[in-house]
């Protein structure tokens, strides 16, 4: 770029020359946002820990009240049955069967007890006086209050369940003159007043009895059943409603316990009386709401903070647009000396796309240079091993064996073939066309690749073991281009066996849900795994090998949609595998 042009970006860039301001505003507000988001996750940690807290120790402030209330009203009616049971107007009512002020009596005293019903029964069990006149003569000779009664000496507390649901709460005991029981006084304590109570707060209460059932509650459905079934029951309007109405999960610590899905705090408090125990759920609305109102203040304090440094950004872009405006003729000129030089490189880009195209021409040399050296990378062995038979059947004939030199003939003409369906093969990869495949058994390929390899491991002397299964190993695949595979992996584990004092090569075949091929050798190993199938990628000195070898096998490998692996061994040398999807007795079936 020309000097004029450098001169043209210098004015341009001189209105942001201050720009250090602007970035110690701009990091000043980003700054305040994480302060901002650090003080109310710290506010809210904190100030949920005290709420829930306090709202804990009032909750339990309130159950220890409550079940002290509960308390104090059992124990004052259980005093009632021995005082009534000594009066001498219902005893003598009792003997002389004139029960005509009786009823009026009892209500004079459950006005001062304040119990909810009082009555009195014959030794038959009929109602002779109560309180509800509606209930005179009503028989309770059954009943488990009036029996145990009878029964006992003491004064006996029942929980009767009510046809219209709930439970009555029953003190009794028997009226007697001179041994002679004369009848039974019963007294129900009024219980009901506290779950009237406890249902205008926003916690849920509840008590059971030492089996577990859930006698008084501020939700009605909840009565008779234990802890577990009431928490799966859908809550009507109501306290229960309101003790578990959703909240966002503002808190920091674990619920107790949850109420159709929603978080409540648990607590519960014995009672000592008959086993009797007493929980409250409380809900975290109102710590919610406590936190809330803190965080909101403390977020609009931030937001205030962060509109006046928007608005001091927003100043400073104003100033910046006019500083914008006054150097628009200068940008024009710029645009101008610029539009030269798009012109210049135009010209520019002409000469590149001449060079682009000489390029593509060298690489097309490149490719068909390395298509020359894969062919004669994979017709060098058939050559090698063509070599070995003409000389072989040259000496037959010398030796008049004419018939083993015409075997040593076939042998070649098996190998031109292959040479020829190599060289097919290399010229189908420009056109990437479908392969024709047909069952190969593996086995049989494998003693073809060995057969092919034989001069060479006669030659070198190398140790080959065979483990191959009994049954044979089918694929779908290309044989010829199989045993092109089988035959570079010999040949590699023929050449990386050369400095060894005893060759050896094990070759293990598996069968399964797919088809594995282990070419194992004693020789020091792979030190590259990484670049290993490469293509030109080789260990070899020069005139050995090009390292297509194993490029060109995982092509055909991954061609055959299965695996070319390779790793070292646990104890030296290097392993290989082949893996290839197995052709079952179904697919042979199919495939003839």
């Amino acid at each position: 770029m020309n000097s004029d042009v450098r001169s043209g970006w210098s004015k341009l860039l001189k209105p942001f020359r201050g720009a250090p301001l602007g970035w110690r505003l701009r990091l000043a507000v980003l700054v305040l946002m994480v302060a901002t988001i650090a003080t109310v996750w710290v506010t809210n940690r904190l100030l949920t820990d005290r709420f829930t807290e306090s709202t804990r120790n009032r909750a339990e402030l309130r159950l220890a009240l409550y079940s002290g209330n509960l308390l104090s009203e059992l124990r004052r009616n259980s005093i009632v049955p021995q005082l009534l049971a000594r009066d001498p107007t219902l005893i003598s009512a009792l003997q002389s069967r004139d029960y005509s002020l009786s009823t009026q009596r009892l209500i004079s005293f459950v006005e001062e007890i304040g119990a909810a019903s009082l009555r009195l029964l014959d030794g038959d069990g009929r109602t002779v006086a109560a309180t509800d006149r509606s209930k005179l003569g009503e028989a309770h000779r059954n009943t488990s209050y009036f029996v145990d009664a009878i029964r006992s000496n003491a004064t006996i507390f029942s929980v009767i369940p009510k046809e219209s649901g709930g439970y009555s709460f029953v003190y009794s005991r028997r009226l007697e003159n001179s041994a002679e029981i004369l009848g039974v006084i019963v007294v129900e304590v009024d219980l009901q007043k506290f779950e009237q109570a406890w249902a205008g707060i926003s916690d849920a209460v509840m008590v059971t009895d030492s089996t577990g059932t859930i006698i008084l509650s501020t939700e009605p459905r909840w009565r008779g059943l234990d802890e577990g079934s009431a928490l799966l029951r859908q809550p009507p309007q109501g306290a229960i409603q309101r003790a578990i109405r959703a909240t966002t999960d503002w808190t920091a610590l674990p619920p107790d316990a949850y109420l159709q899905g929603e978080a409540v705090m648990r607590l519960e408090t014995r009672i000592p009386f008959r086993g009797w125990q007493m929980t409250s759920f409380t809900t975290y609305a109102s710590i919610r709401e406590k936190v809330n109102s803190v965080l909101a203040l403390e977020i609009m304090g931030f937001a205030i903070l962060l509109a006046l440094a928007f608005y001091a950004l927003s100043r400073r872009a104003t100033l910046r647009m006019t500083l914008f405006q006054r150097e628009s003729a200068e940008l024009r000129a710029l645009n101008a000396r610029l539009q030269r030089e798009i012109a210049e490189r135009e010209r520019v880009e002409k000469t590149l796309d001449l060079a682009e195209q000489t390029l593509a021409q060298s690489s097309k040399l490149a490719a068909l240079g390395e298509m020359s050296a894969a062919v004669s990378h994979e017709l060098n062995q058939p050559l090698a091993a063509m070599k070995t038979y003409l000389a072989g059947a040259r000496l037959l004939l010398r030796r008049n064996r004419p018939e083993e030199a015409l075997a040593s003939f076939g042998r070649i003409d098996g190998l031109i073939e292959r040479m020829g369906a190599i060289t097919r093969q290399l010229k189908s990869y420009a056109r990437k066309g479908a392969d024709a495949f047909s069952p190969v058994n593996l086995g049989e390929a494998l003693a073809s690749a060995l057969s092919m390899m034989e001069p060479q491991l006669r030659q070198r002397h190398v140790k080959i073991t065979q483990i191959l299964p009994e049954e044979p190993v089918m694929v779908m695949g290309d044989r010829m281009r199989i045993e092109q595979v089988m035959v570079n992996l010999l040949r590699n584990a023929l050449d990386a066996t050369k400095s060894m004092a005893e060759p050896d090569v094990e070759i293990i075949l598996a069968a399964g849900d797919t088809a594995v091929l282990t070419v194992r050798d004693n020789g020091h190993g792979i030190e590259n795994i990484e670049n290993l199938f490469e293509p030109f990628y080789t260990t070899k000195q020069p005139g050995d090998g090009v390292g297509l070898g194993l490029a060109i096998s995982s092509g055909i490998v991954n061609d055959h949609r299965g695996r070319l692996t390779a790793r070292n061994g646990q104890y030296g040398g290097a392993v290989f595998e082949m893996q290839l999807p197995a052709l079952g007795s179904d697919g042979l079936e199919a495939a003839e």
